[in-house]
């Protein structure tokens, strides 16, 4: 029995010996984060729905935000992927949940009703932690402006969250993302109210912003829907989906910005 007890021993040593060493005395000048985008939802539930759906589904997030009080919850580690995004492209990049940091509010999203859609606001001090938090990860990331994103930006064609009701201007004035300037949007408006651009400069336009969208110079279904995206974030109050002028000046002055 002891020669048993010896033998196994000598054995475990030998496999300890032999175990993998990595040397990380060097470091690599060429590289960066895995991390590309913040992309923002809402959960269309209350808060226990929300945990629920977001711990223990298939649905995930890095974080999420509660409405009262405004808790910040980590749920997924940010070297992780979490499953936030689902079939989603921006800039030309597929399948955001590999390259992306999920951050989701606790917010009913909209309901209809006889008299239209009505649509949840966030609770301000919901935006109060989240700023904050959007500061640090942009940090730690090295992420440029304009890297937030909203899920309706990705998924047009699908999603509209985190709504018109998302404050995207409160990030703006954080310097967390480009923003038109007024008056630069107010006379590109004058110009484009007698000559609207074709349907084919709103699609490389948006295109320009991001968005995937039609090439086909045709105003169809995706295309508006697309259209009501990038609407539901610069002109939140109409977003049917048309191409006007106003629409046309914010892509106009967006697209003379520092990207």
């Amino acid at each position: 029995m002891k020669a048993v007890f010896l033998t196994s021993l000598l054995l475990l040593l030998a496999g300890c010996s032999n175990a993998l060493r990595i040397d990380d005395s060097y470091v690599a000048k060429g590289q960066n984060s895995r991390v590309q985008y913040i992309v923002l939802h809402y959960t269309s539930a209350d808060f226990a729905r929300s945990l629920q759906l977001l711990t223990q589904t298939d649905v995930s997030s890095h974080y999420l935000i509660g409405d009262s009080p405004a808790t910040i919850y980590r749920l997924v580690d940010e070297n992780r992927r979490a499953w936030h995004a689902g079939v989603s492209q921006w800039q030309g990049r597929t399948w955001l949940n590999g390259n992306s940091i999920g951050i989701e509010l606790v917010n009913q999203g909209f309901y209809d009703t006889p008299r239209g859609r009505f649509w949840q606001p966030f609770a301000p001090a919901q935006i109060d932690a989240l700023i904050p938090l959007l500061k640090d990860i942009m940090q730690r990331h090295h992420l440029p402006p304009g890297s937030i994103i909203a899920h309706s930006d990705i998924a047009p064609q699908r999603k509209s969250d985190p709504g018109p009701l998302f404050p995207w201007k409160r990030l703006a004035d954080a310097g967390l993302m480009p923003w038109p300037d007024a008056g630069k949007v107010a006379r590109q408006q004058q110009l484009f109210a007698t000559s609207l651009p074709s349907v084919a400069w709103f699609q490389e336009q948006l295109a320009r912003q991001g968005y995937e969208v039609p090439r086909s110079g045709e105003l169809d279904k995706a295309t508006r829907n697309v259209v009501a995206a990038f609407q539901m974030k610069y002109r939140p109050a109409r977003y049917d989906g048309q191409p006007d002028a106003q629409t046309a000046a914010l892509l106009a002055v967006l697209g003379q910005m520092p990207r």
